[in-house]
């Protein structure tokens, strides 16, 4: 081991994410993980509960920014809107990691079992979003419907700026892809 260098959290994320992808994500271990970061399995494990959450450890800390903008905008605020400032609110944590965001969605995307984890993530967000939104005394089928649309309407902005080398603002991303909706339902 070389002398203790900061950000282990990240040099294993890194060092996971490159070896994902040079791979594949079965094929690597969390000896190897931990060894190109220059660290230990047990440093692996301090941070991670498995090679999987390199890829998934964020889940909770984006729940928590989701439902955290929801409960903060105003009470006459439509739900529609309150679920559009919580993707805001989200915009930060993946702005300054274009780069590793873009390996993770290669990485998801050649995996199946993968994907279906990404699914399953999605799903949990929604979720807690529109458990957010009732608990603000909006009913369902609305709540429900926001969450889901916000969470398609995040997703495909998310993939249009994951995918592009030449990243344009995600929050720009989000509106856009919000106001596309909103005219698929106008009619315009």
């Amino acid at each position: 081991m070389s002398r203790w260098e900061p950000d282990a959290r990240g040099r294993l994320e890194q060092a996971a994410l490159d070896l994902y992808q040079e791979r594949g994500f079965e094929q690597t271990t969390v000896t190897e993980i931990a060894e190109r970061a220059g660290l230990t399995e047990r440093t692996f494990f301090r941070y991670f509960a498995d090679k999987r959450e390199v890829l998934f450890g964020d889940q909770d800390m984006l729940r928590t920014i989701f439902v955290s903008a929801i409960e903060a905008v105003s009470a006459s605020t439509a739900p529609l809107d309150a679920v559009a400032a919580a993707l805001e609110a989200v915009v930060p944590v993946f702005q300054e990691r274009h780069k590793l965001v873009q390996q993770r969605q290669a990485v998801i995307a050649a995996t199946p079992g993968l994907q279906e984890r990404e699914l399953l993530k999605g799903a949990l967000l929604t979720s807690a979003m529109a458990e957010a939104l009732r608990r603000r005394g909006v009913t369902d089928p609305a709540a429900s419907l926001a969450a889901e649309v916000g969470v398609i309407v995040f997703k495909t902005a998310f993939d249009r700026w994951a995918s592009e080398p030449n990243t344009q603002d995600l929050s720009r991303l989000i509106r856009a892809s919000l106001d596309q909706l909103k005219g698929i339902v106008a009619g315009t």
